[in-house]
């Protein structure tokens, strides 16, 4: 075999269109373009940011809130501090349930974050989603204890 009996596998090729050859070929004259317009002219469809009168894409972006800067995705917790968790008795387990029951929470199914405002006097078994460092060394602190849920 040599370099020149190499060809393309069949039907991976296609020769190009050649338009505007007479009348007879099937696409002469406008050749597919159609009459005059935007299309019909040579470099038509203007550039990637040309949109025609209207304020461009790029340029309406900022004003447009939560498009292109809020993440489709995101876990929004619900926060809660340590001061409201001061309303707990000795050895109560804290979980997102029973923070719920106590109307701290809008559903029980929410996942919750504790965050360091405040002081715990008592001794607390928290099980949320999330704890902020200075929130599990006052727990701790207090002599409770702190899990995490996945």
């Amino acid at each position: 075999m040599k370099l020149n009996d190499l060809r393309p596998n069949e039907g991976s090729k296609k020769s190009r269109k050649r338009v505007g050859r007479g009348i007879s070929a099937g696409q002469g004259k406008t050749s597919g373009r159609g009459t005059k317009g935007e299309g019909a002219r040579r470099g038509a469809g203007g550039n990637l940011y040309r949109q025609g009168g209207n304020l461009p894409f790029y340029r309406r972006l900022p004003f447009i809130r939560g498009v292109g800067f809020t993440p489709p995705n995101r876990i929004e917790y619900t926060e809660i501090n340590l001061d409201q968790l001061a309303r707990f008795e000795k050895g109560v387990e804290v979980t997102p349930e029973v923070l719920w029951q106590a109307n701290l929470l809008h559903n029980a199914g929410e996942p919750v974050v504790i965050l360091g405002r405040g002081e715990v006097t008592v001794s607390l078994t928290v099980r949320v989603h999330r704890v902020s460092k200075t929130a599990r060394e006052k727990i701790e602190k207090a002599g409770g204890s702190v899990e995490l849920i996945a």
